[in-house]
Formats: structure tokens, sequence, C-alpha cells
């Protein structure tokens, strides 16, 4: 289909669903909540009612599936969309993580010890307003924590009811695999886009098992976006932004990728929630796989 279209025209719907955990539907194309806090994701962001506006056009744009993180302020991320969304819509599923503590901008120490996790989970309940979180991410595998220490303490909230599914971000398959063994994991959170495939095996392991992976920094695009490059030439085409073709072809990857692009600017939101309206040809996927950033 043609993506000349405004973008307020298109609905994350239009990006599919996927059920996490076997029971719980998202649409596939979702919203990370990192970038509406400060410089180096501390403090506050520039623009508080653009931060606030942002996620409720999210909302609007048919997105049901919000990624945030104690970590992203620390604490302003989780703030924000309670303080924009709740009472929240009854599709709405929010994912938060925890495991990372802070220092400063752009410091971020990992903390897997079961009493931390444990108060971190209660703290963004709290901050939420949620009797359950949906979706509740290890941040980082704590290199001084057993992880059978950290997702033991995850499974005991999932069995007091606090957690509903327990994901994992920033793994390979052998910790993914070990881990599975531990608790039952429905989700993994790794760096991937197009300029990006180091976890490519990461990705055919939850594709193989109907695992959500969730791209954090989804619409890199390296020297693909180049004037005369692939990526250039096919948005040409498209009347599109380099941006979308690079989260229509993350779309197209598996049917278990949930990308979450992030923003703290309206605008830039609704353009890439009008990926989810983007059709690549087979040449042009083909192609895209092919290269390299």
């Amino acid at each position: 289909m043609s993506t000349q279209a405004a973008s307020s025209d298109v609905n994350a719907a239009a990006s599919g669903t996927f059920q996490l955990g076997g029971d719980l539907p998202v649409n596939r194309l979702g919203f990370g909540a990192m970038r509406i806090t400060g410089p180096g994701v501390w403090g506050p962001p520039a623009d508080h009612d653009e931060a606030i506006a942002v996620l409720r056009r999210s909302v609007e744009l048919g997105v049901n599936f919000i990624d945030t993180a104690d970590s992203y302020g620390p604490e302003i991320s989780e703030d924000l969309i309670t303080e924009a969304l709740y009472p929240y819509p009854a599709d709405l599923v929010i994912a938060t993580k925890g495991g990372f503590t802070r220092q400063g901008p752009n410091k971020w120490t990992a903390v897997g010890r079961a009493e931390y996790l444990r108060q971190q989970v209660e703290m963004s309940l709290r901050r939420l307003k949620l009797e359950r979180i949906d979706l509740y991410q290890l941040h980082r595998i704590d290199p001084k924590t057993p992880v059978e220490e950290s997702l033991g303490e995850l499974r005991a909230l999932q069995q007091e009811g606090k957690i509903r599914h327990i994901g994992l971000s920033e793994v390979s398959v052998a910790e993914l695999e070990h881990s599975r063994t531990l608790a039952d994991i429905v989700s993994v959170q790794n760096r991937y886009n197009l300029a990006d495939r180091a976890s490519e095996d990461v990705l055919d392991y939850a594709t193989r098992e109907n695992i959500g992976f969730i791209p954090w920094f989804p619409i890199a695009t390296g020297t693909l976006a180049r004037p005369g490059g692939i990526l250039d030439e096919a948005s040409k085409r498209h009347g599109s932004k380099p941006s979308q073709l690079a989260l229509a072809w993350l779309l197209r990857r598996s049917p278990v990728m949930l990308p979450i692009p992030g923003t703290s600017s309206v605008a830039h939101l609704e353009e890439n929630v009008a990926a989810a309206g983007v059709t690549l040809t087979d040449d042009e996927y083909e192609d895209l796989a092919k290269a390299a950033g």
C-alpha cells in the first residue's frame, strides 16, 4: 500500500498482534518510554506537557504496549505514564523493568539481589497504580548475583500475583535457555535493528519458541540510509522516511517482533506509528535483509 497517507490515518493495530505468554494480546508496534525523560535518561523531560501528550497520543493511535523501567529517570518515566494514562484503557499492557541502579546521567549499574528486585517491583506497582505488572523484565543479569536468585525472586512475586509474566533483557541464547529452566520467560529485549543484528541468534531462538522479541533502538539504520543507498532509494519509492521502512522491515522479519520506538515528540510518534501501514515488496525486504548498516 502507499505510505503517502497522513500518519494520523494509520493505527498501530495495522502492525498485527502478538500474544505475550499466550494470553496477553498486544499490537506489535509499541512505544518505548525511555526518551520521555531528561538528557542521559536522567531527570524530568525538557517539555513535560509534550511528554504527556506523546503518551496520550500513542494510545489514541492504537498503541497498547508501552515499555518502561524504574531506572528511566529514575522513576520519572513510570510517573509520567501514570499521570498521562491512569486510569488505564482496559487493553493497555505496561511492561516495566528492574535491576539497574542509577548514579547519574548515562550511568547504569546492574543489581539483581532478591531483596532489591522485590523492593523495585513494589515501588513500580505503587508508582504505576497497579495491582499486578503484566510484564516485568529483569533489566540485566547481574554478574555479581546468581541468576537463580534474581529469577527465583521474580517467580515468587509472580506466584504472589504481583507479576503476570517475566521477561529478560540483553541476554544470549545460552542465558535465555538456562533462564527458562528457572522461570517461564515470555519475552526478551535485546538491541536489534537494520544496522545491528548481533542478536540474530537470539531472535531466531525466540521465533522458534514463540517468545516475544522486543528490539530496543529499533530504528537505527547506519549507512543504509545514506543518499543513493538501498534504504534511501526504497524510501523515495514509498514516499516514506527511512526510519519507517526500518520499522516495517522489523515487523516483517519475525512474527514475534515487538518494536518499541521511543520519542519525546508527538510528530515523531505519529511518523513511527505510520510505519505499521508500510508494506515492503519481497525484493525490498530481501535486499535490506542482505545489507549491512
